[in-house]
């Protein structure tokens, strides 16, 4: 066939990469590793690693061809050669990787039956590629299964090697073209689970059709529920929802079973050591862009692929002077995709690469995500992330210790996608959720924060085994950097469910009123456990770390958005700080702590008495109304910080149960005098030093800091001074507060 004949030709123009096609498929180019100077490979021919090459590549090639030329059924144990030959082809392939030609040698073998099952499982077992796959290798085994050549055992295995390797084949349209061909092998029940990966891999929409959808439900009625046909259904309804009308689990789980086998890990044994031994080496990728120089797997699918096309050379030729923009039968290439007003022209017959890593770092292809209604294409990055993520995590897999950095950085890039999609990935959710029980709090801190800050809404019951409680452990026992990073994560964790509650409340048609307040009552109950989750952990760590004022900070930010929820956020919920956290603020030694608490609560009053009006006034069909609980809370609240800051009477007039009141007779034990004015305005130990500040400048010959001189029109002087050193917080806070106060007093 011509692609055979391009296989064998080391001059073919056709080229998906960029790199000289005789690397590819010359074994001379894959004994060097890499890219040659052709000069120099002439001088540098006769040193002792090329001759140990030549030694290779020579052993190679007689193994390949004795692979291709065997004939009858041969014995292992009573053919040396063979012995020999398979030997070859195993240590070439664990220390370097095959060369793109030697598959299609390998592959009919194997599965020709030719063979037994032992020397079968060991070549297929083998196949660990130093680049690229030709497709119509791959082609030209899967017409080995037409026969029945092969046993079942081997069947299985092929299949488990094409799905580990499918980002590395060349082109797939060969490939999409033998889907019904796979389809039809989902009645064997031992290989339906990697049927249905495969399948799930090739997809696309026009392989959605009504007698497909009828025979998986056939199949799910026969076995049950099973995860791999699920998937597939999954995928099936999201192409074409009018087809699939049963109702089928909106979350992406882990649907298929781990069928890497030896594979993976010896492909990245492979890239590694020929990058060490080779200074010039560079992987071949399968990208249209520049290879980099990157280990992992996951960084080579950052790259857009070139398209898979069926076209020849001349109709391609062609296509490279005259691309048809607004064409509906041809799909646009997407690495050809390079500004936005190509994005515009083309938004209609885009189709994403086989790699969906690559859309990560592509800002047209993102936009192009936030746009289209297709689900699909969420769901083949999910599936991509979640096994990525869990392939690579460094506390997770052993011997990943030493792609720390490379893994950081793919984490970062995760984190700026879901900041540019505005939206949390539920493959990180589920990652999340199984590593962080086996996390440090150390490995790739910022980065893991970070993407917690935006798992997606779920269930209260599935966030505190896997979120809450392993993080629990972590900031308890951790240092103060590490829990103030912590809080500040969860903070953002609730703006982005507020944001996505606003956005979607805007979204929401008067129609869907009573499925809004279906929602509306699960949102409010998982943010309100956050919040109680956060106001639990930061009362623990104030006792554990002496009330430090860098902690309270943060936790008094996170308040600054729970105070304004109702008003800001239209979500009908407030929920008070626990006490453990409102009295440490409010008799903090800093004034920026003060202050911070004093503008939280104005706007807790704010809120409520919106809240109240709202109440009153009836006009609302969806009435969310706040527990006295929270008004109760609050009073007691304003009347401790209104008797410590104007009155002097905390320690009389304070009634919450775990609050200032104290017995007179107590009180002059500690033989503080005038105890009552302690914790005012003036002599509150965060305030002194702008009182000791005020006395100098209004009585500068005065040196003795009589404190009790700024009372009358001292006092109101003294908070105007207070004002305008910025104490914002305490202005609004005493201008809304204490007149209330004192009139209903």
């Amino acid at each position: 066939s011509e692609k055979m004949q391009r296989r064998q030709s080391s001059k073919t123009p056709k080229q998906p990469l960029q790199i000289h096609h005789k690397n590819q498929t010359d074994l001379s180019a894959w004994r060097k590793g890499g890219r040659i100077d052709p000069e120099k490979s002439v001088q540098n021919h006769q040193s002792p690693t090329n001759q140990k090459s030549d030694s290779k590549q020579a052993s190679l090639e007689q193994a390949l061809s004795y692979f291709e030329k065997v004939q009858d059924h041969v014995s292992l144990k009573k053919n040396n050669v063979l012995q020999k030959h398979l030997t070859t082809v195993e240590s070439i392939a664990l220390q370097r990787g095959l060369p793109p030609e030697g598959f299609g040698v390998l592959l009919n073998v194997a599965l020709s039956g030719k063979l037994a099952d032992t020397v079968n499982t060991r070549l297929l077992k083998s196949l660990v590629p130093a680049s690229v796959i030709p497709e119509t290798s791959v082609v030209s085994s899967v017409s080995w299964l037409c026969v029945s050549k092969c046993s079942g055992n081997i069947q299985l295995l092929f299949l488990r090697w094409l799905i580990t390797v499918f980002d590395f084949i060349d082109h797939k349209e060969q490939l999409h073209a033998l889907y019904g061909f796979f389809f039809s092998f989902l009645q064997d029940e031992k290989m339906c689970p990697y049927v249905c990966h495969l399948l799930y891999l090739l997809t696309r929409k026009e392989s959605v059709k009504p007698f497909r959808i009828r025979r998986l439900l056939d199949l799910q009625a026969k076995m049950g529920m099973q995860s791999h046909l699920q998937a597939l259904l999954s995928l099936y309804k999201l192409f074409c929802p009018e087809l699939v009308t049963i109702t089928l689990p909106g979350k992406m789980k882990t649907y298929f079973k781990n069928s890497e086998g030896p594979w993976k890990a010896a492909i990245n044994t492979v890239r590694r050591r020929n990058q060490e031994n080779s200074p010039v080496f560079q992987p071949l990728f399968l990208g249209a862009a520049q290879p980099q120089s990157r280990k992992r797997k996951w960084n080579t699918q950052l790259i857009i692929p070139a398209s898979s096309t069926n076209k020849n050379n001349l109709e391609e030729d062609r296509e490279k002077n005259r691309v048809d923009l607004y064409s509906t039968n041809e799909s646009f290439p997407v690495e050809q995709l390079q500004t936005f007003s190509q994005l515009l022209q083309n938004i209609h017959h885009l189709e994403f690469p086989s790699q969906m890593g690559s859309v990560l770092t592509n800002p047209l292809l993102l936009h192009y995500m936030n746009c289209t209604k297709d689900e699909s294409i969420y769901l083949r990055l999910y599936y991509w992330m979640g096994q990525t993520l869990q392939e690579e995590c460094t506390w997770c897999v052993a011997d990943n210790n030493q792609y720390e950095e490379e893994f950081k950085d793919f984490l970062e890039t995760v984190y700026k996608t879901e900041c540019f999609l505005q939206e949390g990935f539920s493959s990180c959710e589920e990652f999340l959720y199984k590593s962080l029980p086996l996390w440090d709090g150390f490995c790739c801190r910022s980065q893991i924060l970070r993407l917690v800050s935006w798992i997606p809404l779920s269930s209260f019951s599935e966030m505190k085994s896997h979120l809450y409680d392993p993080l629990a452990q972590l900031f308890f026992t951790s240092s103060l950097y590490f829990k103030c990073s912590v809080l500040e994560s969860l903070k953002e964790l609730l703006q982005n469910w507020l944001n996505w509650h606003v956005i979607h409340l805007d979204s929401e048609s008067d129609s869907q009123v009573h499925s809004l307040n279906t929602t509306l009552s699960g949102l409010v109950n998982v943010v309100a456990e956050l919040i109680h989750f956060v106001g639990w952990i930061s009362t623990v760590a104030l006792r554990l770390e002496n009330n430090p004022t860098f902690l309270l900070y943060f936790i008094l930010d996170f308040y600054e958005t729970v105070c304004d929820m109702y008003l800001r956020y239209n979500l009908p919920l407030l929920i008070m700080p626990p006490a453990g956290v409102f009295y440490p603020a409010l008799l903090s030694m800093d004034s920026v702590s003060l202050n911070q608490l004093c503008y939280i609560m104005y706007r807790y009053r704010t809120n409520l008495v919106a809240a109240k009006e709202n109440e009153l006034s009836k006009t609302k069909t969806l009435q969310f109304k706040f527990s006295s609980q929270t008004y109760q809370e609050y009073n007691q609240y304003i009347i401790a910080m209104v008797g410590c800051l104007w009155t002097s009477s905390a320690f009389q007039k304070d009634i919450h149960p775990q609050g200032l009141r104290m017995d007179d007779e107590l009180l002059k034990k500690t033989t503080v005098q005038e105890f009552k004015t302690s914790f005012n305005i003036v002599y509150h130990p965060a305030m002194m030093g702008y009182a000791v500040l005020f006395l100098q400048q209004a009585w500068p010959d005065d040196t003795t800091f009589n404190f009790s001189l700024i009372k009358g029109k001292k006092w109101n002087w003294y908070l105007e001074y207070l004002y305008a050193q910025g104490l914002k917080g305490l202005k609004v806070f005493i201008e809304s507060s204490i007149n209330r106060v004192s009139q209903a007093s």
